[in-house]
């Protein structure tokens, strides 16, 4: 039975037909993605199926007994409420128990016969409840979750009021994976994440999420690791296809070739018919000829659509002239700032840096490490604190920001295209058919090409601004997170346009530095990484990311190899001195004088059972925190190492009386 289906929704704006009778199922447990152009209704139907917004026609339905959670773009947060308080209003449900439990207790002290029957079964329910909601172990988790989410204990009683909307939210995905519903409806969960906190979710999707999931996300790497099926919604309709996003590309390049077989065979035939009709309308054969136009004109009702995105980039790009081998050197390079709490936040320091000609750069770290920082720094853009940064001979920089101030709203993308390559390639001028061509490469199909700069989605406008740049004729282009408002199909025809050339494709050929956190783009573009890690420290890697990614993994997993093996070592010898110990300190027992056993040692007054499951409980734990240690997830979060590291010292020195007193009593 489906935890969650739609049937037949139908839902408009305006004259619009976004969805037209649109069905979808998912089954508990299933990891759904769902894909599309921007705009096309992925946000729409997510709303209608978590309730918010009604649909024109067609039913919701949700299994008996289960939640559905949605992560709001827009999240309702208490703006009194400190960050880690919020996070743990996900629990009120719990707390509402332990309350109840608590009154369940008081009232046994003066209950009997049918009323104490009766609060020994809401015991029972109860205790069942607490355990299904997450028991009495709900700190580690709400920390766990704020840290993998990029937060750090500094924050925690920061109040919501004080948070950037970046942080709201991720504060508000936060308290949605808390409250951990039976399915997740997570619309673009990616958009205010650094990689690591990508990873991080990618990771508690895969490994300790049980409910199921739909995802709309730009993310190809999250739907590539996390979904086995992918939806996508088209011209108003929804298209199923098995597998993750890779398998749907080349499950979706088979089906459009095949239609655009089919559409090239129905336009082939209705040129015969058109070309049989305008031969015999007048003549011995008209009456057939009419006939034939009749069937002709039904026919063409039922008209075949020519699949869109089909081709990928073939535009050849306007030639830029060489620029000298060093395209950038930094010596030196610091850069740092205040604190509000008077200490000095390190972005780099001492940074040495040459940048080739050719070479493609892909900057990454955590928010707020000083990456788009340290490229206005290379640029001239803004002052370092001390050494010097310098671009080389002959440099042309195309430079995008996350700002598009400079774009003339009254202009139209294919009058902004020409008007952008006249000024920055003047001897290499656009015609109009070349300007729409290059619009036509970036996605825009001739409607849209009319369409006025200033009325574009945030989206379009990027992608136009994009098509821009790339087409400038410059030699370096410095990217500063240019697939932030791209979608997926947006976001690879810029990898196209990026690529240098190869068979297939002509595209830039010369020199790239791009900040991104889309781990799909950096792969594809970049062969060399500067790699932040928000405290001042800069790592320089010749490879791809996923060359970087697989040596941290490796590393990671050697580094909780040795600490394991270090911590049985000591382990092992400090069980070795209890035990000695306590064979000692058995063989010189005292006789019984002066004061009960238990006076002078508070553990004996435990009975032998008691004792045994004391040291049970703590060994246990000690074996769940060695396991958490040797997750991924903690590697990368420093602060749940310590705090792990902690717990477990104090129940090493818990356990040492303990296990002192089972060695006594035992004699050895």
């Amino acid at each position: 039975m489906p935890l969650l289906a739609a049937v037949n929704i139908r839902h408009t704006f305006g004259q619009r037909i976004v969805l037209d009778g649109v069905s979808i199922s998912i089954e508990p447990g299933e990891r759904v993605g769902m894909v599309g152009r921007n705009g096309c209704g992925k946000s729409t139907l997510m709303k209608i199926l978590a309730g918010i917004v009604s649909a024109d026609g067609g039913t919701v339905g949700l299994q008996r007994g289960s939640r559905a959670g949605y992560l709001h773009q827009d999240p309702k947060l208490d703006p009194d409420e400190t960050l880690r308080g919020q996070a743990e209003s996900a629990f009120r449900d719990l707390h509402e128990a332990h309350r109840q439990l608590e009154q369940v207790f008081h009232d046994m002290g003066s209950a009997e016969g049918a009323d104490l029957e009766r609060l020994l079964k809401q015991q029972e329910r109860l205790e069942r409840q607490i355990e299904a909601l997450g028991g009495y172990s709900i700190d580690h988790k709400i920390d766990q979750v704020l840290h993998g989410l990029g937060f750090t204990d500094a924050q925690f009683g920061v109040k919501v009021s004080g948070l950037s909307g970046g942080q709201k939210g991720r504060l508000a995905l936060a308290q949605l994976l808390l409250e951990n519903p039976d399915i997740l409806l997570l619309d673009e969960p990616t958009n205010h994440l650094d990689l690591d906190g990508r990873l991080w979710l990618e990771n508690f999707l895969k490994e300790e999420f049980r409910g199921a999931v739909l995802m709309v996300s730009h993310d190809r790497y999250l739907l590539d690791n996390v979904v086995t099926r992918i939806v996508e919604v088209e011209q108003a309709r929804l298209i199923d296809y098995p597998g993750n996003y890779e398998a749907f590309r080349e499950i979706r390049a088979q089906r459009r070739l095949t239609m655009l077989r089919a559409y090239e065979n129905q336009q082939t035939q209705f040129k015969k018919e058109e070309a049989y009709i305008r031969r015999y309308k007048a003549g011995q054969r008209a009456k057939q000829a009419r006939g034939r136009a009749t069937k002709l004109e039904r026919a063409k009702e039922g008209t075949l659509e020519r699949p869109i995105e089909l081709d990928s980039f073939r535009l050849k790009l306007p030639k830029a002239p060489m620029s000298g081998e060093v395209v950038a050197s930094v010596r030196s390079l610091t850069k740092q700032y205040a604190l509000e709490d008077g200490k000095q936040k390190v972005l780099f320091k001492d940074l040495e840096l040459a940048i080739m000609r050719g070479e493609r750069w892909g900057i990454i770290g955590p928010n707020g490490a000083g990456k788009s920082t340290l490229v206005r720094c290379i640029l001239g853009e803004q002052a370092a604190d001390s050494g010097t940064a310098k671009l080389g001979s002959s440099v042309r920089v195309g430079h995008y920001k996350q700002t598009h101030e400079h774009v003339d709203p009254d202009l139209s993308v294919y009058e902004y295209l020409q008007r952008v390559i006249l000024k920055e390639a003047p001897d290499q001028p656009m015609s109009e058919q070349q300007a729409r061509n290059l619009a036509g490469a970036f996605l825009f199909s001739g409607e849209e090409q009319e369409r006025q700069m200033g009325v574009l989605s945030g989206g379009e406008r990027s992608r136009a601004v994009l098509a821009g740049l790339v087409a400038s004729a410059k030699n370096v282009l410095v990217l500063d997170e240019p697939t932030n408002h791209l979608d997926i199909p947006s976001a690879e025809r810029l990898e196209d346009a990026l690529a240098p050339d190869s068979e297939d494709i002509e595209g830039f050929e010369g020199t790239l530095i791009l900040i991104s956190h889309d781990r799909a783009l950096i792969d594809a573009t970049c062969d060399h990484l500067l790699i932040l890690d928000g405290k001042g420290g800069v790592e320089q890697f010749a490879g791809t990311y996923s060359d970087w990614h697989e040596r941290e993994v490796a590393r990671a997993k050697e580094r909780a190899a040795k600490e394991a093996a270090e911590r049985k070592r000591k382990d092992e010898a400090e069980r070795a001195r209890l035990e000695a110990e306590a064979r000692k300190a058995a063989a010189n027992k005292p006789k019984s004088a002066g004061g009960t056993n238990s006076q002078r040692n508070p553990l004996s007054r435990l009975s032998d059972e008691q004792l045994e499951k004391r040291i049970g409980d703590i060994e246990k734990r000690i074996k769940d925190i060695d396991a958490e240690l040797s997750s991924e997830a903690v590697w990368k979060d420093p602060s749940r190492c310590d705090k792990l590291g902690d717990e477990r010292q104090r129940l090493v020195v818990e356990l040492e009386p303990l296990e002192m007193e089972w060695f006594g009593r035992s004699g050895g």
